[in-house]
């Protein structure tokens, strides 16, 4: 079931104070454009497509930059299709990854057809604990948004986090959509241009 936060507010809120050692990958469609509302910098990194690999992409980014929090920032549509990426993770587990599911309980991309956890039966985080991830959580109210930001930034991973947010049809804030242009921009981010280059 969907909850009553509003996901714009909530991703606005839930990076504030994020600095350049904090990596964020957002799954396709509205994560996409609620992370860029909240402020394009070159550390984000926005997944077009690829619907159900932004757990796994992310999983790879924290592989390979340990010394980063790297965040992915999803929906529970994406989810749901990579759902085997939560027993992948608890199996090779990561430290510093953290994934923040907006869940709305619809597929927004395709015209607010109800997904799975509409219902209240499907679980994401109960999913995730299932699958071996230790640390998971339900966020349902603004009070909670405080112990969300613990989760995503500090707390020891894998941890995957669910925000039960209301179905909202939002002005999209589109960021730049190419994607050589997005890999190269978080690369150099990641290694510095020079690194990045060689």
């Amino acid at each position: 079931m969907s909850g009553g936060l509003h996901r714009r507010d909530l991703v606005k809120e839930l990076v504030k104070g994020r600095d350049k050692n904090t990596l964020m990958l957002s799954g396709l469609g509205s994560p996409c454009w609620d992370l860029n509302n909240a402020g394009d910098v070159p550390e984000n990194f926005y997944i077009w497509g690829a619907m159900g690999g932004a757990a796994m992409i992310g999983y790879g980014v924290a592989r390979a930059q340990p010394d980063k929090r790297v965040i992915v920032l999803t929906g529970d549509g994406e989810m749901l299709m990579g759902m085997g990426a939560f027993a992948s993770i608890a199996n090779f587990p990561v430290r510093n990854l953290a994934i923040v599911v907006l869940d709305n309980g619809r597929f927004g991309e395709t015209g607010g057809q109800k997904t799975h956890t509409s219902t209240g039966v499907t679980d994401l985080a109960g999913i995730a604990k299932a699958s071996g991830i230790a640390t998971t959580a339900t966020i349902t109210q603004e009070s909670e948004i405080a112990k969300l930001k613990e989760l995503a930034f500090k707390t020891p991973g894998p941890v995957v986090a669910v925000a039960k947010v209301q179905y909202e049809k939002l002005k999209f804030v589109l960021p730049a959509n190419s994607g050589g242009y997005l890999k190269d921009r978080f690369r150099n981010a990641i290694l510095g241009v020079d690194r990045a280059q060689m």
